[in-house]
């Protein structure tokens, strides 16, 4: 037996696998509700572009930076529909948090250097800028339109081109009377591992997240000795409304364990990494782009059961 199959053979079988990775998930899930608040983000104002899912990376990640201590949050995504409750949500768990939703279009040059420009004027400093909104297409290479692909481009890359444009310029702002004495941020933007290997997205989301990060390289050089941070987190398979169709079939299948079978985790947590990035505990990671994906990347494509 060669070395892969061996270690095949040992591992729980999907459906096990499943339910140990579904209640390893509801405990990270509840350390919110039962963990003491955290300071990593005290007194920081932060934007949050792509928070209107409520399965999420942005309501997620809204929700925990509110945990850990921000001080004012401004929550934007296209769709306006279930702003209100993430209003709403995190004022009941976190009154002192202050909380602004905008209904705007993430890659709209306008908008994004209009809520840059609130946060100065509102609060005197920006801190972080999480760049989350994006689109998944679902075309193969032969039915993808031009207007598909220009779409994943606008959706996904130049709404970042604009965070890291606008929030970089208001993040080198000084404000000592409001506790900003010196130039500083972190920008964070969401690629995907599509961005970094084949097999993992259409070409035109692909070309878009590979984008992201190149963005992430390229604007931390280019934002040198002004504290000013870029990073991007590539998650693997996340249930987020772009992936719900996937999730939703397989559970109707009865193979929901068979999801993400080439991640050797199996886990779907992404928040906890923004608020590393978000935080000081990061202040030396600069222009990276971070694989969150249980290991999926860190691999060749290999079909289950045909290790030789």
């Amino acid at each position: 037996m060669s070395s892969y199959n061996k270690t095949r053979h040992q591992q729980q079988n999907p459906e096990e696998f499943y339910k140990t990775t579904t209640a390893r998930i509801q405990k990270i899930q509840s350390q919110i509700a039962n963990s003491p608040r955290g300071t990593r983000l005290t007194d920081k104002v932060c934007i949050i572009t792509g928070v209107g899912s409520l399965k999420g990376i942005g309501r997620a990640t809204a929700i925990r930076f509110a945990h850990e201590g921000a001080k004012h949050l401004y929550l934007i995504d296209f769709d306006p529909t279930n702003l209100p409750d993430l209003k709403s949500t995190i004022g009941k768990l976190y009154p002192d948090v202050k909380v602004t939703t905008l209904q705007a279009d993430a890659a709209d040059e306008a908008a994004i250097s209009g809520v840059c420009d609130q946060a100065l004027r509102e609060e005197g400093r920006l801190d972080v800028f999480f760049a989350n909104a994006g689109f998944a297409s679902r075309n193969a290479l032969p039915d993808t339109t031009a207007e598909t692909f220009m779409d994943s481009m606008r959706i996904n890359a130049l709404s970042c081109f604009h965070a890291v444009k606008f929030a970089s310029a208001a993040m080198q702002k000084r404000n000592p009377s409001r506790g900003k004495e010196y130039s500083g941020g972190s920008i964070i933007m969401t690629a995907s591992t599509a961005g970094i290997r084949s097999g993992a997205g259409t070409v035109d989301y692909s070309a878009s997240k590979a984008a992201v990060n190149s963005i992430a390289k390229t604007s931390a050089y280019q934002l040198q000795k002004c504290d000013v941070r870029v990073n991007t987190i590539c998650p693997g398979l996340i249930e987020t409304n772009m992936t719900g169709e996937t999730f939703d079939y397989a559970r109707q299948r009865g193979t929901a364990g068979k999801i993400g079978q080439l991640n050797p985790l199996g886990r779907f947590e992404i928040a906890q990494a923004a608020v590393f990035l978000a935080s000081d505990d990061s202040s030396y990671v600069n222009g990276q782009n971070i694989a969150v994906d249980g290991g999926l990347s860190a691999s060749h494509p290999v079909a289950p059961g045909r290790w030789v």
